[in-house]
Parts: C-alpha cells; sequence; structure tokens
C-alpha cells in the first residue's frame, strides 16, 4: 500500500475524530455489549488494520468499556514504531513498555501489540485470531474489490470502519475547474495500491451489499469532514496532496491545475465525504 507520512496522520486526527458518526459508535457499543464474555467482565479483543500511527486506538479506546487487548497491524514499520512512541506519550502511565505494550489510560488498561503485515497476502492468518472486533479507519477506499470480498467472506466477528472516502468534495470558494479535478481525483484513486485496483468511493457500498448479503446486520452513517478556517493547514495540506495526484494522471491541463491549486489554497471551507460503516454478525442481533 501506497505510504502515508506521520506529519500527515497527526494533521488529520483531530478532524478525523471529530467527525466520526456519534450515533453509529453508539451501535457499536450495543453490540460489543451482546458479544460473549462481555457479561463476565472478558477483556475485548480488537484488530485494527491499516492502524498508521494509532488514531483508530485513541478515538475509539476511551469509550470502550473494560480491559482491552488491541493488536495494531500496518505494513510501514516506522508507522509502528510511531504508533508505539505515541501511544506512550498518551497514556495516562505506561505498566509494561515490552510487547505488548500495556498502558493505563484514564483507569482504562489497555494492551497493544504492534504486528508488520501485509494485508493485502496475510488476511486470513490475522482474521483467524477471532477477534471480538475488526475495526479500520480510512483504509477500504484504498483496497480492491477482490480484497473487500474476500475480507468480508472471512470476518466473523463484529466489524466497524469509519472515515471511508465517498467521493463527494466541496470547495469553497468554488473553482472552475473543480469537477475536472475531481474526476481526476477518482480515477487516480482506482489505482493500484498494493492489493490491484482499488474500489475508490465506491467500497462502502460494496462492503454494505457483502456483508448484508451474508446475513450481517448493516448500518452506515455519514462522517465528512467540515473544514473550516481554523483547519487552513489540513486543506492547504489536502489541495497540495490532491494536485499531485491529479497531476499523475494528466487528465487536467497544467495551467488549470495550478490554477485550481492556488485558490484552494486560499479556501475559507472545505467539505469532504466520508461513510462510516457497522456490520454486525447474525449471531449478536439485537432482540
Amino acid at each position: 500500500m501506497s505510504g502515508f507520512s506521520t506529519e500527515w496522520l497527526a494533521l488529520r486526527e483531530p478532524v478525523d475524530h471529530r467527525s466520526r458518526s456519534l450515533a453509529l459508535q453508539s451501535r457499536l457499543l450495543d453490540a460489543l455489549a451482546r458479544r460473549p464474555g462481555a457479561q463476565q467482565g472478558r477483556a475485548l479483543r480488537v484488530l485494527d488494520l491499516g492502524c498508521g500511527a494509532g488514531s483508530n486506538l485513541r478515538a475509539l479506546a476511551p469509550v470502550l468499556t473494560g480491559e482491552q487487548h488491541w493488536t495494531l497491524v500496518d505494513h510501514d514499520p516506522a508507522l509502528l514504531l510511531a504508533a508505539r512512541e505515541t501511544m506512550v506519550r498518551w497514556a495516562s502511565a505506561v505498566v509494561d513498555d515490552g510487547q505488548p505494550l500495556v498502558i493505563d489510560k484514564d483507569g482504562r488498561r489497555i494492551a497493544i501489540t504492534f504486528l508488520q503485515c501485509d494485508l493485502a497476502r496475510e488476511l486470513d492468518s490475522l482474521l483467524a485470531s477471532k477477534p471480538d472486533l475488526v475495526t479500520a479507519a480510512a483504509l477500504f477506499d484504498l483496497v480492491s474489490a477482490d480484497w473487500i470480498g474476500r475480507f468480508c467472506e472471512r470476518v466473523e466477528s463484529i466489524f466497524y470502519t469509519v472515515l471511508t472516502y465517498s467521493g463527494s468534495e466541496h470547495w469553497s470558494p468554488a473553482h472552475a475547474a473543480d469537477a475536472d479535478v475531481l474526476r481526476a481525483f477518482h480515477a487516480h484513486q482506482l489505482t493500484d495500491k498494493g492489493f490491484g485496483v482499488a474500489a475508490g468511493p465506491g467500497a462502502t457500498q460494496l462492503m454494505h451489499d457483502r456483508f448484508t448479503a451474508l446475513g450481517f446486520v448493516v448500518e452506515q452513517a455519514p462522517s465528512p469532514w467540515i473544514l473550516g478556517p481554523e483547519d487552513k493547514s489540513l486543506m492547504q495540506a489536502l489541495c497540495s496532496g490532491s494536485a499531485r495526484a491529479v497531476a499523475e494522471t494528466g487528465m487536467v491541463p497544467e495551467a488549470e491545475l495550478s490554477s485550481w491549486l492556488s485558490a484552494h489554497r486560499q479556501a475559507l471551507r472545505c467539505e469532504i465525504g466520508h461513510w462510516d460503516l457497522l456490520a454486525v454478525p447474525p449471531g449478536l442481533r439485537a432482540d
């Protein structure tokens, strides 16, 4: 999979956290309360795919109850190292600085294993551990439709993913090249990120349809980035990254793209569409 810098991940983390659907997160908590062993206080086992620097854990762990055992999976060892270092700083206290790393966060005991793994080739071995929850953030638009199909077939636990790109973008003020640039960006989204042709904005619908066909109870909710003047640094990084991707396609003339980039580096507002999705297996349906 194409790499992401720690700087970019740190820049987007606060916006990612505030953009999640709280309603769908509440539905997740309801489902986790029905998992086997929950009433007996068994530790929650979480598998976080494409973890990056650990943002998904830092958003979700504080709302989960009881002891937690997380396995953070990424292909990039530098991001796993950054995740560990950030977790140590984030913790209220470090209980055990080994492998797994065990921390206390506001009274929650969280054990964290960091695992370098190629998701394109080692999915089966990861899911064989049968975690209580499989989760990911900003991942599934990067993988292929075939990989999504195989993934859905193999998941037996609760699945919760957030911030999957929807394909919707609105910049203010608008620019005459917005539609052309977005079309080219979508074309770039569909290029191979290490899993085959990427699903891009169609990923959430693919997951919804496949999990539904398998008998899961599936819900989704919008989780758009709503960016304003206080998010200027993120907006500038976002439009610069988009312009680089669009330039690689050759679909937008250089002068037009340069004008678009100059205009949007001064944008006042931007909305980038995402979806959150929750899939609960048949055995955990609510009464």
